[in-house]
């Protein structure tokens, strides 16, 4: 069981390579946007209200 845990060399290379794509995606958008985007809580709350204008908790409220 713990070898189909493991990682593989090939897997660990692909997610380096996307984190760092992902990491100059954001610098991108901070550039263009002027400032840095939000992160952790306040991110998942900005990507809430992005989708319908209401917070996460006003959806869970009905």
């Amino acid at each position: 069981m713990d070898a189909e845990r493991k990682s593989s060399k090939a897997g660990d290379r692909a997610a380096e390579g996307l984190r760092e794509a992902t990491s100059k995606d954001e610098a991108k958008t901070e550039r263009q946007m002027g400032h840095d985007l939000a992160k952790g809580a306040d991110r998942f709350e900005e990507r809430s209200k992005s989708s319908d204008g209401r917070s996460a908790e006003d959806k869970r409220k009905g």
